[in-house]
């Protein structure tokens, strides 16, 4: 008998855009033969799946079912493609965990920490992971640029504390531009974190577990002719994605282990994408963040680092459903 497969998308954040492109890439993998799949739109508007007649229909929030020419679906699982709130951080998997529905991301608490990338940081460096300095700013409190330049040193990355897509990143590499990248963040959060820039080439990590064997992608280096990896450099095609990436055999272990290290440190589940600055003199790989619910574009890194590997898309799809429906 076929599995109903809640496929949640949107969310209430600037970032429901990306949400989208990831539902339908998922959309078009899963295997429909092993699965019924019901696009769940979480909109502020309210939460909706449109039938097969175009129509809009209200999801029952007391128990996550729909109904469908009149009959009532429940499903046997969420698979989250939320970026953002309420599905990256941690919101919609409480919410789950309390109808009892199985779901394919991170759990609350992981969620909600990793989504918070200063807690992330703090965590991680507490567990040995090698992070940058930075410095932690909320927007009712007035923080002067001399006041952050006592403790950080330029040049210094400010950026949205929750989040991802990189919307409202700033480089900032002289004082007067502090301010003017305070206020760009500020724009998209209440909390901003301004971190040292760490110099040494970027890398992205797919990690996913199944069955209790973690297991770690083929890593993507990523160049852009953009200052950084911001929002256009992802998504508007200014970046050179390279999987798998030409690293030498010692650089691929430090990377490969410090990436299943954050993973399990966070206590991690289905896949996650983590992103590091390596400093080659110092050998060194330095987390910036955790993507608990990683893009799934066909622009997206997880897409490119799943073929990389030898597998379908469908495959792949089906074994985090398949180990979600398991830890029921």
């Amino acid at each position: 008998m076929k599995k109903k497969v809640a496929l949640v998308t949107g969310g209430l954040s600037s970032e429901a855009q990306i949400s989208y492109k990831s539902a339908q890439t998922v959309f078009n993998a899963l295997d429909k033969t092993k699965y019924d799949v019901y696009m769940i739109d979480i909109h502020p508007t309210g939460w909706w799946y449109e039938n097969k007649q175009a129509e809009e229909v209200a999801v029952d929030k007391s128990d996550f079912s729909i109904m469908e020419a009149g009959v009532k679906i429940k499903f046997d699982m969420a698979l989250m493609c939320i970026h953002g709130t309420p599905g990256e951080d941690g919101k919609m998997q409480g919410y789950f965990d309390v109808i009892g529905l199985p779901y394919t991301s991170c759990n609350t608490a992981t969620s909600a920490i990793t989504f918070n990338k200063r807690y992330t940081v703090a965590v991680a460096g507490f567990g040995g992971v090698h992070v940058a300095k930075s410095l932690h700013l909320f927007k009712d409190k007035n923080t002067s640029p001399d006041q952050i330049l006592s403790e950080v040193a330029l040049p210094v990355f400010v950026k949205p504390n929750n989040g991802g897509s990189s919307f409202g990143i700033s480089k900032v590499n002289t004082k007067d531009q502090l301010a003017p990248a305070l206020e760009k963040a500020f724009k998209e959060d209440t909390q901003v974190l301004v971190e040292e820039f760490i110099s040494g080439r970027e890398f992205t990590i797919g990690v996913f577990k199944s069955k209790g064997i973690t297991t770690v992608l083929p890593i993507t280096e990523i160049k852009t002719e953009n200052e950084f990896f911001d929002f256009a450099a992802k998504y508007e095609g200014k970046s050179e994605e390279i999987t798998p990436a030409k690293i030498t055999a010692s650089m691929l272990k430090d990377l490969s282990e410090a990436a299943e290290k954050v993973y399990n440190i966070f206590n991690c589940s289905g896949v996650v994408r983590i992103d590091f600055i390596y400093h080659e003199t110092l050998q060194k790989a330095y987390l910036l963040e955790v993507n608990t619910v990683p893009g799934q574009s066909e622009a997206s890194i997880i897409p490119q680092q799943v073929k990389a590997m030898g597998w379908s898309l469908t495959d792949f799809y089906g074994t985090i459903i398949e180990d979600s429906l398991a830890s029921k």
